[in-house]
């Protein structure tokens, strides 16, 4: 057993160092090739092309050096984000043509600079999950008690924000799939990771530093992470996230956030913001702050159609024809669905993956994104009855359509609604504050015609409901439709293919 033990230790470094050789050899020939060559392009399977001024990490498609060459015949077809960004533009699988991809390609420039960074520093890091001993993964937090020590990592994370549809969640994406799959990475949407983190502490309770425990446990499965849609609306988020955040930074995670709020912005307004105020400071300290200025909204170059958004009143009985024809011959009936912590979610109509729901009963009632994110983990389709427009009286319910939306969009499901108006007719009444402040002064004959009292002057939700008439739009499109149909059927082939495995 023992000469099992050491026979894999052994491969292992042997593979660290082989490994190590092909980066340093690879670097040397990369840097070779931009400085000597005397073309400014270089040409790519299919007669793709990568300009060098713009993308400097390239495809090799030979050997990296004498020295490597002599050892293995190595063929290099992904190096970062750069160049999957380009050979997807190639391919015709993104846009091209915008008036303002340079601003993405600076974005990119950045993705990239951390991806060198991070590879170089990958042992630094602890990235490699098979490299660490099992033993400081496994007890981490009780030597940290033992021993106290900060480990920050040598590299600096990202924090990339923008408008709605500037592309931060697909270059976000894009970015941490060019990453090895055995490191300690992990990409998760910023309203389930707090989910978790709750939840832990719940698990935790009576520690005398819950916060220190739980900052443990994650860094002890990611090292790098990624957080989608990074927005502070809820107060026990806020006061937690310095101390959590201070934690994890000092076990040397690397943070790669997305937003659509500068750091400076974040909880705007928000109860006891002086106390969330030192968590800016850190998080502009431990990541490099990136603005991603692109004026198009790619969401909304889908081509959209009616869809399943319904707009009118008393259109329940066609919403629920519709929702009959998807289950097809199964029955509707109560469900109950587990959420987290022992949490249940009655669902009044469901049957095939289809839930049925009225406004009210899910935006209406107290419930989060624990409860949507539960209910979408046994429906992928969602009926949805009389959306309202948004104003003061229901600024709540809007706060929840909007953490709805985002769970949704999250988790690429269908949504089938009626609804007072357009998604941008729903959200005509919430503004922001500098929106406000530039709104013409009432006349009298106005304030007949249109009274403003139900305006909702709110910065938090103001910015949100962008996204969410963004969102709302796009899962509206073809081409939504097209892949959320195609996900189901790859779902239910597999579903077909694990019975028969299981009756074999």
């Amino acid at each position: 057993m023992r000469a099992a033990v050491l026979s894999i230790r052994n491969l292992r470094s042997a593979c660290r160092h082989q490994r190590n050789t092909y980066s340093s050899a690879f670097v040397r020939r990369r840097s070779h090739l931009i400085e000597s060559s005397s073309s400014s392009v270089y040409r790519l399977p299919n007669n793709a092309k990568i300009n060098k001024f713009l993308f400097p990490t390239i495809f090799i498609s030979r050997p990296f050096s004498t020295d490597a060459a002599s050892k293995v015949n190595v063929t290099v077809n992904r190096a970062g984000p750069l160049v999957e960004y380009e050979r997807r533009i190639a391919a015709g699988e993104l846009v091209d043509g915008d008036a303002c991809q340079l601003l993405q390609v600076g974005t990119l420039r950045e993705l990239q600079r951390l991806y060198d960074e991070i590879v170089e520093s990958a042992d630094a890091c602890r990235l490699d999950r098979y490299a660490a001993p099992e033993k400081t993964v496994r007890n981490g937090w009780f030597w940290s008690r033992l021993m106290p020590q900060s480990s920050y990592s040598p590299v600096n994370g990202l924090y990339l924000y923008g408008g709605v549809g500037t592309g931060k969640t697909m270059l976000m994406d894009l970015f941490f799939d060019q990453l090895p799959c055995n490191w300690r990475k992990k990409r998760i949407h910023f309203h389930d990771f707090m989910l978790n983190v709750h939840s832990r502490l719940q698990r935790h309770k009576g520690v005398a530093d819950p916060l220190e425990v739980v900052a443990g446990e994650i860094s002890d499965e990611a090292i790098l992470l990624c957080l989608d849609e990074f927005m502070v609306t809820d107060v026990a988020d806020a006061l937690i996230l310095n101390r959590l955040f201070r934690h994890l930074f000092s076990n040397g995670v690397i943070l790669v956030a997305t937003s659509n709020r500068a750091p400076d912005n974040l909880y705007e307004g928000g109860l006891q913001r002086d106390l969330f105020l030192p968590f800016i400071e850190t998080l502009k300290e431990r990541c490099v702050v990136h603005e991603i200025g692109s004026a198009v909204d790619y969401r909304k170059l889908t081509s959209a159609e009616q869809g399943f958004y319904f707009i009118g009143k008393d259109l329940s009985g066609l919403l629920k024809q519709k929702f009959e024809q998807l289950i097809g011959e199964n029955v509707a009936s109560p469900q109950v669905v587990e959420v987290v912590m022992g949490r249940t979610l009655q669902v009044p109509l469901g049957a095939n993956g289809c839930a049925y729901f009225s406004f009210e009963e899910l935006c209406d009632k107290p419930l989060g994104a624990a409860d949507y994110f539960g209910l979408f983990k046994n429906f992928h389709t969602l009926a949805l009855e009389g959306v309202p427009k948004f104003g003061l009286h229901n600024r709540t319910a809007a706060y929840r359509f909007v953490t709805l939306v985002d769970v949704m969009y999250e988790n690429r499901s269908r949504l089938l609604c009626t609804a007072e108006g357009s998604p941008q007719e729903l959200f005509e009444n919430v503004v922001t504050v500098s929106d406000a402040q530039q709104m013409a002064p009432r006349t009298s004959s106005r304030s007949r015609r249109n009274d403003d009292s139900d305006l909702c002057v709110d910065n938090e939700l103001g910015f949100a409901k962008d996204r969410t008439i963004s969102r709302l739009t796009e899962m509206n499109s073809k081409e939504y439709l097209e892949q959320h149909a195609e996900e189901r059927k790859l779902l239910s082939q597999e579903l077909v293919n694990a019975d028969a495995v299981v009756q074999a």
